[in-house]
């Protein structure tokens, strides 16, 4: 029997909610702000060291070798999905606050989560094995990518961004992955062992990301800032991207004849955004006083996806084509 999924059983939920509800009520601020940034940069560190342990190098190859699927799910997720991001960034800007806005596009140049997708892939019966290899290749892709394209289509100010945030990148994300990705072949095997336990270092190392990000958008007034209508007119605008994402990357897949299980798990793989790189890249890329704005948009859309992607599986799984 396959394993029941929904929005409640899934730990990164609750996890987010009290990250938010924590910076909101019991900001840090002033003198801890400092501490509180180091323990999120190591935790950070020590997230991406994991994660080089456990992709394995030859899933990575693989990857690369099916480029008829892998070479449109990167043009999907880095390029159809950012300008979308760009596209709704600059409708919700004439609603919403400008930092809020933002996060549209941020939203859209993120990298694809690889739990999520594989989990929902597998529930609707599609292809579990290029769902891994997928959203894996497109989040080792992400941390590459993301700061650059999203200061490339920002432009402006963002634009100097470029730079600075890439040396950031490879301090935090890259180096750590590397380190692990040679470490592989002695932690590799303890890594898999316990991998039910250090999923909890994902969940926990969001957690500090977002809480010091809301943390810093409180005192910058978030609470002022929104009023109930705003909040509701941010979620429609997320509500909209998603399922632009959603209809676009199932009409892709069947304009490039994928085959039905290839087909689901470009869905998935295409369009579950990942706020496990999304929170971690913004507490590098922002200061916290911006970041709480910026991935506003990235927390509801993670929330929404969870509660489509459940029955759309579920829908799939039942549908003979």
């Amino acid at each position: 029997m396959r394993k029941r999924l929904s929005l409640f059983n899934d730990p990164m939920i609750a996890v987010l909610m009290l990250a938010t509800l924590a910076g909101f009520i019991l900001p840090v601020g002033g003198e801890t702000r400092p501490v509180a940034q180091d323990v999120a940069s190591t935790a950070i560190f020590a997230l991406f060291l994991v994660n080089g342990m456990r992709v394995a190098r030859g899933e990575i190859i693989r990857a690369f070798a099916n480029w008829r699927y892998f070479l449109p799910l990167l043009v999907w997720v880095f390029g159809a999905m950012a300008i979308l991001g760009l596209g709704f960034s600059r409708l919700a800007a004439a609603h919403l606050p400008p930092l809020v806005a933002l996060g549209f596009l941020y939203l859209g140049t993120l990298p694809s989560t690889i739990q999520s997708a594989t989990s929902y892939t597998t529930l609707a019966g599609g292809n579990i094995a290029l769902a891994v290899v997928g959203a894996a290749l497109i989040n080792i892709t992400g941390v590459l990518v993301t700061a650059p394209l999203f200061a490339l289509l920002g432009g402006g100010e963002l634009a100097e961004l470029g730079n600075d945030a890439i040396w950031r990148i490879a301090l935090m994300l890259v180096l750590p992955f590397m380190i692990g990705q040679a470490l592989q072949g002695w932690t590799r095997g303890w890594i898999l062992e316990r991998k039910d336990k250090i999923v909890w270092l994902d969940r926990i190392v969001i957690g500090i990301a977002v809480y010091v990000a809301f943390s810093g958008a409180v005192e910058q007034g978030l609470a002022r800032m929104f009023a109930a209508e705003d909040w509701l007119q941010l979620g429609m605008l997320v509500l909209a991207y998603l399922l632009l994402a959603k209809l676009g990357a199932w009409v892709l897949g069947g304009a490039l004849s994928f085959a039905r299980e290839d087909r689901i798990a470009f869905l998935f793989a295409g369009a579950q955004k990942s706020v496990a790189v999304g929170a971690p890249l913004a507490a590098i890329l922002f200061a916290p006083e911006i970041a709480g704005f910026v991935i506003a948009p990235l927390l509801l859309y993670h929330l929404l996806q969870l509660v489509i992607a459940a029955p759309l599986a579920k829908y799939l799984s039942r549908s003979p084509g």
